[in-house]
């Protein structure tokens, strides 16, 4: 019951994710139909029925620009947890949050300032810029925004083909 689902607008807009538990809720409430099962079947005493995999809501949500929590986790998430210096891809548990403009010289806790970092990165850049310590970035941290959103989807969803379609993949490349 803690499988992903993409949750799409009514105009097929995808909007969250959700886990399966809160998928069915939406479903028995009416406030959403599944567009795409998953292959597997949830079970209780009185009922079988197949798991979605992709749920739309039945009315269109106008959805403000909103700012996603600026957090390690969300950051983990932006930069597919891999160091944004090396390249390394790892497990979370072993990538730290850099500052790319140390705080000690007036560098904030933002979305474009933060990157994910392996340590011994993290331990080479010390207390200087990227430029100082001699290393680049792969990729510069950019704000939480629509795209960044939907590339945070993309990347929950690469293992789940019938996501593809929902979520604008320019190629097989990308994901």
């Amino acid at each position: 019951m803690n499988r992903r689902v993409l949750v799409l607008n009514a105009s097929y807009e995808p909007i969250n994710v959700c886990t399966e538990r809160r998928a069915i809720v939406m479903i028995f409430k009416g406030v959403a139909r599944v567009e795409e099962y998953n292959g597997h079947l949830i079970r209780s005493a009185r009922m079988e029925m197949r798991a979605p995999s992709v749920i739309r809501l039945t009315d269109y949500i106008h959805i403000p620009y909103k700012n996603r929590t600026l957090s390690r986790k969300n950051i983990l998430l932006r930069d597919h947890s891999t160091c944004q210096y090396c390249g390394q891809h790892l497990p979370p548990s072993e990538l730290t949050l850099d500052h790319v403009v140390p705080r000690s010289r007036g560098g904030e806790s933002t979305w474009d300032n933060l990157v994910a970092c392996c340590r011994r990165c993290n331990h080479r850049k010390g207390n200087r810029t990227p430029e100082e310590a001699g290393m680049k970035l792969i990729r510069r941290p950019r704000g939480f925004s629509l795209h960044v959103n939907r590339q945070i989807m993309r990347y929950l969803g690469r293992t789940d083909e019938t996501w593809r379609k929902y979520l604008f993949y320019e190629s097989d490349a990308q994901s």
